[in-house]
């Protein structure tokens, strides 16, 4: 199956010049997503994680039904102020500002093995503060998996000690 066949191309969005890569088609496809999810199944399958985390809000359409699939946790990962225990926080830099991530303290347990899942890798830093909650709470990072990576971005070199899968790549291409 062709998954790029359900992506929709939306020139100037959400500001001119950036061509927004829009996954609803492919969430309205059952058959469509339900193959998306066959393949991070598939791929991380024998690595046997047992948490799936995910960023808001895009990841977790992936992730939550990748973790039932797995027999795996799901772990969310939140904005500040969105989670109702106890949280771990990590903040990075943006191009211009800082950002933050929260988890629950008690989401992974030491010696976890966790898949981060998204539905995009773009510039990395959103994926990379993942690894960064992930591994403060003591947890092995398996791997990442993205539904679309937009290459020309190279947001795969802050995962070089990550095993990096993508279903759907982009070089800046319609």
């Amino acid at each position: 199956m062709n998954l790029k066949e359900y992506i929709r191309n939306v020139p100037d969005f959400p500001k001119p010049g950036i061509m927004f890569r829009d996954i609803t088609p492919l969430l309205s496809a059952p058959a469509a997503f339900q193959y998306a999810i066959k393949q991070f199944a598939d791929k991380f399958r024998e690595a046997k994680p047992t948490a799936i985390l995910a960023a808001e809000s895009r990841g977790f359409i992936f992730a939550a039904p990748l973790a039932v699939e797995l027999g795996a946790a799901f772990v969310p990962v939140r904005k500040p102020g969105k989670l109702p225990f106890k949280t771990r926080k990590f903040q990075y830099d943006l191009e211009y500002g800082s950002d933050s991530l929260e988890m629950h303290v008690d989401a992974i347990e030491p010696g976890s093995r966790v898949l981060l899942v998204d539905d995009l890798l773009a510039t990395g830093g959103t994926i990379e503060a993942c690894v960064r909650l992930a591994e403060e709470s003591k947890a092995s990072v398996i791997g990442c998996a993205f539904l679309i990576e937009l290459t020309f971005l190279n947001g795969r070199d802050k995962l070089k000690n990550q095993d990096v899968f993508s279903l759907l790549k982009y070089d800046g291409e319609l």
